[in-house]
């Protein structure tokens, strides 16, 4: 009850409710048998097994396919003590993982379902926020929660990036734009091991950043030195300037971005290490193949392509691209050399990936060893009662 007046309520159809019981937060429209009351978009509601029993409390999206996000499974008000709780929670989390200065930090500050806020995601820039809603529902306290992180944070400013599809997926119709205070400087700099980067968080790539890749980057940097490298994707030059700087003697960056690669090249020039790299601007498939008509051979080669799918229906499109990629990639690599292959398509599991690897192995004629199968940073935390958060996978293997 709030204020007296029934809450409206989603009734499950029958054998639906074991994975509420579970606490995964997203209640598609396919499992819902009936709502009781009008619900508007941000309603709290009440949702029910087939039997009447109460389950748990969510917000409501009437033209969502995920219909109802769920944040407690108490029956009690989803109220702002319960946002400023959750918000609290992620704040510390990163405070244990990032002690000390934040003054040049990149990180993830809130990542949606694994922090209890579905459909929240902010990041955070050397003292700016970046702050992405992809839920209609909770966009409808976008004021409670723009004061709470004002209050916790005292960010010097906070910009709103909007994600592709959520006006067709949540019917959410928001642009990017300063929502509070500064606007960030371009480029804004931040440190990530000892590697400077300048970052366009206003209109670069997602926030401008992809720090989810941190660890991993460190990784491969343990294997590089001395390898002539190619770097697929490259981006603004994270994998490669972090090769680059571990002790690559060669680093090719290529992208399709002109802009990224003007920010790479500056990124380069700014660790010093430009006279060890040169950027391309090319599509990557039709880079691999002007490469390996020439002959060329890299000791590692680095695969961070964009998501291939967004949707189930694109699975096997995805598949067969990573396919292919991967298979030109080895053409272009050293016996004895290293295949760095990342994924960020939720949708392709480690399982298919790893199955898609084996069939490249098996086509090209060579062995593959797992040398390292690695995902997200810790401050992208995956939830088990929802695993669609671990999207990344990163592979670093040996290719004889």
């Amino acid at each position: 009850m709030t204020n007296n007046v029934p809450l409206p309520s989603v009734t499950l159809k029958k054998r639906r409710a074991l994975p509420f019981y579970n606490r995964h937060p997203w209640v598609f429209a396919g499992a819902i048998a009936n709502v009781q009351g009008e619900p508007e978009p941000g309603s709290e509601v009440r949702l029910l097994a087939s039997d009447g029993t109460f389950i748990a409390r969510g917000l409501f999206n009437p033209v969502s396919n995920i219909r109802v996000r769920l944040y407690s499974w108490d029956d009690s008000d989803l109220s702002d003590d319960l946002w400023s709780q959750r918000i609290d929670e992620s704040i510390a989390l990163r405070k244990r993982l990032f002690p000390g200065d934040w003054s040049k930090l990149a990180c993830r500050l809130i990542y949606s379902e694994a922090d209890g806020l579905s459909g929240l995601t902010v990041d955070w820039y050397g003292g700016w926020l970046m702050i992405q809603l992809t839920s209609r529902a909770l966009s409808e306290r976008m004021d409670v929660l723009l004061d709470l992180l004002k209050r916790k944070l005292t960010p010097n400013g906070i910009w709103l990036r909007t994600e592709k599809g959520m006006r067709e997926s949540e019917g959410l119709e928001l642009q990017d734009g300063l929502l509070d205070g500064d606007d960030p400087p371009r480029p804004l700099f931040v440190e990530e091991n000892g590697v400077q980067f300048g970052v366009d968080v206003t209109s670069g790539q997602k926030t401008g950043f992809f720090s989810d890749q941190r660890d991993n980057r460190a990784a491969v940097a343990k294997y590089v030195e001395g390898h002539r490298v190619l770097d697929l994707f490259c981006y603004t030059g994270a994998f490669g300037i972090t090769a680059a700087k571990a002790g690559a003697k060669e680093v090719v960056g290529v992208d399709v971005s002109q802009p990224a690669l003007a920010m790479a090249e500056s990124n380069a020039e700014l660790n010093e290490v430009r006279n060890q790299m040169r950027f391309e601007c090319s599509d990557a498939f039709k880079m691999l193949e002007r490469l390996a008509e020439a002959g060329e051979k890299f000791d590692t080669v680095i695969l961070d392509p964009p998501k291939m799918s967004r949707h189930r229906s694109g699975l096997k499109k995805a598949l067969r691209g990573y396919h292919r990629l991967n298979t030109m990639a080895l053409d272009v690599l050293q016996s004895d050399g290293l295949l760095v292959t990342c994924s960020c398509s939720g949708l392709v599991d480690r399982p298919l990936f790893e199955e898609m690897l084996s069939n490249v192995a098996v086509e090209s004629n060579r062995r593959l060893q797992v040398l390292e199968s690695r995902g997200q940073a810790a401050d992208h935390p995956v939830s088990p009662q929802c695993l669609e958060n671990a999207y990344l996978k990163c592979y670093i293997l040996r290719c004889c």
